[in-house]
């Protein structure tokens, strides 16, 4: 374990690709960040809309896990899951949250923390129908976070569902939807050499936000 370790200490890379100031930097950050997702996606990087969600229970007690997000609002951020998930059981007790995306080929963070609301009904309805059959059986299969006796009582609601819907209107499960991260920071985070990385955090007050670059 001891040469594992030291292994791993020695892994590191030096980011050089680019900088980062203020006054290059949208002033509305949800703008912004949609800037640095499209260029992203230009750039081919794995999952560019892959972001660690993490979140605390009643306790205090907290856990993260990835995620997609699936749309960016006036408001916020949004990603969807099942109400009765562990995170939703975290949201329900503690609506606060944070993201994180990493973009490695742009040597790129960004990170948000804020206030968790829940997205109507409507909204939850039209991206759910916009999902593939099979994502949609399998959330209507799936009492996720829950445990289950083994795969095989998984695959058989999945074939319980598909007999009960054999075409394409797989309805939204009442206990699934959407959760807009409403953000009241945001911190944009960009690779330099020798970890003398630029951090340029965003912060609301009200309807107005401040810029300031924090040390790395």
């Amino acid at each position: 374990m001891t040469d594992r370790v030291t292994d791993l200490a020695r892994l590191r890379s030096d980011y050089r690709r680019a900088s980062l100031d203020v006054a290059g930097l949208d002033p509305d950050p949800l703008a912004q960040f949609a800037a640095w997702l499209d260029e992203a996606i230009r750039a081919e990087a794995p999952e560019p809309t892959a972001m660690t969600l993490a979140t605390a229970d009643a306790q205090g007690r907290p856990s993260a896990r990835i995620v997609l997000l699936k749309g960016i609002d006036a408001r916020g951020f949004v990603f969807y899951t099942h109400y009765d998930s562990a995170k939703g059981r975290d949201l329900a007790a503690n609506p606060r949250a944070a993201l994180v995306w990493f973009w490695a080929p742009l040597e790129r963070q960004a990170r948000v923390e804020g206030s968790v609301e829940v997205v109507d009904a409507a909204a939850s309805d039209a991206y759910f129908a916009s999902r593939p059959r099979g994502s949609r059986v399998s959330a209507a299969a799936s009492p996720q976070s829950t445990e289950i006796a083994n795969r095989e009582w998984l695959e058989a609601r999945v074939a319980e569902i598909e007999r009960a819907h054999p075409g394409d209107d797989v309805p939204r499960p009442e206990r699934w939807g959407g959760y807009r991260v409403v953000p009241a920071a945001v911190e944009f985070w960009q690779g330099r050499p020798s970890r003398l990385h630029d951090r340029i955090r965003y912060t609301r007050d009200g309807d107005t936000w401040s810029r300031a670059r924090l040390a790395p």
